[in-house]
C-alpha cells in the first residue's frame, strides 16, 4: 500500500467515525423528547443533515440505534463509577455514593431517557428487553460489589441474597425515578438521595449490629439524664 492511498484513507474513516457519534448525538435527543414509539430514522436523518439511507448504513434497524445509544449512555455512567468509586472509603459511603449517582444521572442528564429505559425495558416482543437487561446487570455490578464487600466485612447484613438486597435498593428508587418521568419535575437531588440512602442502609446493617447501637443510645439516653438529675439536685 502507497502512503498516498493511505492519506486519501484516514480522512473518511474520521468523517466515518465523525458522522456516527453526530447520529447517536442526535438519536438520544430524538430518543429522549419523544420516546422509541414516536422516534423515527426519518426525524434522526433530518437533524443530521444526511438521507434517511445513511443511517442505515451505521445501523440496521431503529432498535439497534436505540440499543446503542442507551449502551453509550451507561458507558459514561459506569466509566464515571469505575473512576471515583475507589477513591471512596467505606461501605457505607460507597453506598451512599452510587445511590446519589444513580438517582442524579437518571434525572439531571435528562427524564427522557430515564423514561426510556423504564418502559423500553419491560418489553417482550422481541430481544430489545434482555439486551436492556444485560446493559442493567452492567451497570449494577460496582453496587454488587460492594454489597459483596460490606457482607465481607460485616458492614452488610449476610442473611439475605445479594440479588434480593440488589432488588431491595433499586425498586425504591426506581419509584422516585417514575415519580419524577411521569410528574415532570424536578427532583431535590441532594436532599432525595440522602435520606433514600439513610433508609435502604438501615435495611442492610446486620440484626445484631443494629440493636447494638440501639442499646448503646439507650445507654447513652439513661446516662445524660443521669448527670442531668445529679446536676439539678447538687
Amino acid at each position: 500500500m502507497n502512503t498516498s492511498s493511505l492519506s486519501r484513507r484516514v480522512p473518511v474513516q474520521a468523517r466515518s467515525e465523525q458522522r456516527l457519534k453526530t447520529i447517536l448525538e442526535a438519536a438520544r435527543l430524538v430518543f429522549s423528547e419523544v420516546g422509541y414509539a414516536g422516534a423515527t430514522m426519518t426525524e434522526i436523518a433530518r437533524r443530521v443533515g444526511v438521507s434517511e439511507a445513511t443511517i442505515f448504513t451505521y445501523f440496521a434497524s431503529k432498535r439497534d440505534l436505540c440499543v446503542r445509544v442507551l449502551g453509550n449512555w451507561y458507558d459514561e455512567i459506569i466509566a464515571q463509577v469505575e473512576n471515583e468509586l475507589p477513591l471512596i472509603a467505606g461501605t457505607r459511603s460507597k453506598f451512599a455514593y452510587l445511590v446519589r449517582t444513580h438517582l442524579y444521572r437518571l434525572t439531571v442528564d435528562g427524564t427522557g431517557l430515564c423514561a426510556l429505559i423504564l418502559s423500553e425495558g419491560r418489553e417482550k416482543d422481541d430481544k430489545f428487553g434482555d439486551v436492556i437487561v444485560e446493559l442493567q446487570r452492567r451497570y449494577t455490578a460496582p453496587m454488587m460489589s460492594v454489597l459483596a464487600e460490606g457482607v465481607a466485612n460485616g458492614d452488610i447484613r449476610a442473611d439475605m441474597s445479594l440479588g434480593l438486597l440488589r432488588s431491595a435498593i433499586y425498586g425504591p428508587m426506581e419509584h422516585v425515578l417514575w415519580d419524577a418521568v411521569r410528574k415532570e419535575r424536578a427532583v431535590d437531588i441532594e436532599a432525595t438521595a440522602a435520606s433514600l440512602a439513610e433508609l435502604l442502609w438501615q435495611g442492610l446493617v446486620p440484626p445484631d449490629a443494629r440493636r447494638g447501637a440501639l442499646q448503646q443510645l439507650r445507654s447513652d439516653i439513661v446516662g445524660a439524664v443521669r448527670r442531668f438529675e445529679a446536676a439539678v439536685s447538687k
